[in-house]
């Protein structure tokens, strides 16, 4: 999947994820409600979203249906973020991410598991 999502759409993902789908005025009023939207804000990005493929519109009422993941979405921004930041090289995004705090004994461990999966 080959899509880049800019915040203000992903505002409008994650409404939709969490409700499933909705009319874009229900939209409009959850994204008003939580971080001061108007109506012809939250439209347009919607717009945007369907232009992507995104979302997709049904009628009546104009219902939003997402027709992408979230972990789609988590999928394409990490692979864009270890292309972009680390040649395209994971084990030196982990190192960095490792670098920066100090992990607890279950997120080691968590780590450890996965990397078992992966071999």
């Amino acid at each position: 999947m080959d899509i880049k999502l800019f915040n203000s759409e992903l505002k409008v993902m994650e409404v939709l994820w969490r409700e499933g789908e909705l009319p874009a005025k229900r939209v409009a009023d959850i994204l008003a409600e939580e971080i001061g939207w108007n109506q012809n804000t939250t439209y347009t990005v919607i717009k945007k979203c369907i232009a992507k493929n995104a979302v997709s519109r049904h009628e009546p009422k104009f219902v939003c249906r997402p027709e992408i993941t979230r972990e789609e979405v988590q999928r394409a921004e990490t692979d864009e973020l270890i292309d972009k930041m680390y040649g395209g090289s994971a084990d030196k995004l982990v190192a960095a991410l490792l670098g920066s705090r100090r992990l607890s004994e279950n997120e080691i461990s968590e780590l450890k598991r996965l990397v078992e999966e992966l071999k």
